[in-house]
């Protein structure tokens, strides 16, 4: 029988953990081995995570970093053949979460599986239209040969609720260490082209969605433009992220004229921004480090970033 592990990052987890945790504890398949890696939390955090079971290791905020940050919890448990991903503001929807998205691996192609996410109760309708559009009622399994009906979307995988078979993740190098974010695309990527499948499981579902602001919504998208640009073979490969952008949209209008007409001039203007914090995120090689710092979510990654 395969062994799991389960890694989740934290930094002041807030007063949703103790609902996480209770979430987690009820969980009908717990994985063998229980790793938090915390950021140097300044609340309860960590021993909340340590009454129930997780081995911690601290590390500094400055230290974080997407993929790295995985990786190293990942060769800090060598016996796990899967190794399940949580984030600390996912919380598991029901008792099964965690069993049904480790079914997807009874299916040897599967190299990495993911769940649904669904809008946290006080969701608003713009937060909770992203989840829904991005997470469907029904289950995907999608392999290379899907990229013309997929397109960049073939490659769609998050890490706040995902599993990874360990011989499929390290046959394609683990996670980047050298990215600003979407590490999950990234070696999704590189499973799709190492003939690897990845499933999407919609009856393995969290509770998982932010209400941005404006200005968060302008700076994680300028971090995807960094992104994209920077893994130029993603989209050469799947396809670009203008059709499906535009997919989404128009999805976005049709919900909110339906549930939420009055957030229409919100909508526009969120949209907006996304596509200038895209685009000057597209050419920040050509931009001053102290002006991608500041246009940036992510901002520690710049310290590190040589160009």
């Amino acid at each position: 029988m395969s062994k799991v592990g389960l890694i989740v990052p934290t930094l002041n987890a807030g007063s949703l953990w103790k609902y996480w945790l209770k979430a987690f504890e009820q969980q009908t398949r717990k994985p063998d081995f229980l790793l938090l890696i915390d950021s140097s939390s300044s609340d309860d955090t960590v021993v909340l995570a340590s009454l129930y079971g997780f081995e911690v290791r601290v590390i500094s905020k400055s230290e974080f970093n997407h993929g790295g940050t995985r990786q190293s919890g990942i060769d800090m448990l060598p016996e796990a053949d899967i190794i399940v991903f949580l984030t600390q503001d996912a919380l598991l929807a029901d008792p099964d979460a965690i069993k049904k998205l480790l079914a997807a691996f009874v299916d040897q192609q599967v190299g990495a599986a993911y769940g649904r996410q669904l809008p946290h109760r006080n969701a608003g309708p713009i937060a909770a239209h992203a989840r829904l559009f991005n997470y469907p009622a029904e289950s995907q399994l999608r392999g290379i040969e899907d990229r013309a009906r997929f397109g960049i979307k073939t490659v769609f995988l998050s890490n706040s609720f995902a599993a990874y078979r360990r011989n499929a993740l390290m046959q394609v190098g683990g996670f980047p260490i050298d990215t600003i974010m979407n590490e999950d695309t990234y070696v999704a990527g590189k499973m799709l082209l190492s003939g690897w499948k990845i499933a999407y499981c919609a009856d393995a579902q969290v509770f998982h969605s932010h209400d941005y602001g404006f200005l968060d919504e302008f700076k994680r998208y300028f971090d995807i433009g960094v992104f994209h640009t920077d893994t130029a073979w993603l989209q050469h490969t799947f396809g670009g992220a203008s059709d499906e952008g535009m997919r989404f949209v128009v999805s976005e209008m049709h919900y909110l004229i339906k549930r939420a007409p009055w957030l229409i001039p919100s909508a526009v203007l969120r949209t907006g921004l996304k596509w200038i914090g895209f685009k000057l995120g597209a050419l920040h090689k050509g931009l001053p480090r102290v002006i991608r710092r500041c246009f940036s979510l992510h901002k520690t990654y710049w310290l590190r970033a040589l160009s």
